[in-house]
């Protein structure tokens, strides 16, 4: 994917520039050398966002990281121990069986 030359701040700068109406959507495509279609994508993603809400999301999604992988990790061994069971035809202990349900 191709890198932006604008931080998700300096875009949501321009966005509030619009919106406050110092500039027609017009001028400030062509100030900031932006076409008007970057310009709805941007604001599709980024309507109503305060700075400090962004930097908040991205400190959040930071956490959430390692969350996901260790959460993909568990459902991995999980996985892995259904297979061992099936294959030595065990019954799958409770806790598991309530979870495949």
């Amino acid at each position: 994917m191709k890198k932006s030359r604008f931080s998700e701040e300096q875009i949501v700068r321009i966005l509030q520039q619009a919106a406050s109406g110092q500039k027609t959507q017009a001028e400030g495509c062509r100030d900031h050398g932006v076409s008007q279609n970057t310009f709805y994508l941007w604001k599709r993603k980024y309507a109503g966002l305060e700075t400090e809400d962004l930097r908040r999301l991205r400190e959040l999604e930071r956490e959430n990281e390692p969350l996901k992988i260790l959460l993909a990790e568990r459902d991995l061994e999980i996985s892995a121990v259904k297979k061992v069971f099936r294959k030595n035809a065990l019954a799958l202990p409770s806790e598991l069986r309530e979870r495949n349900s």
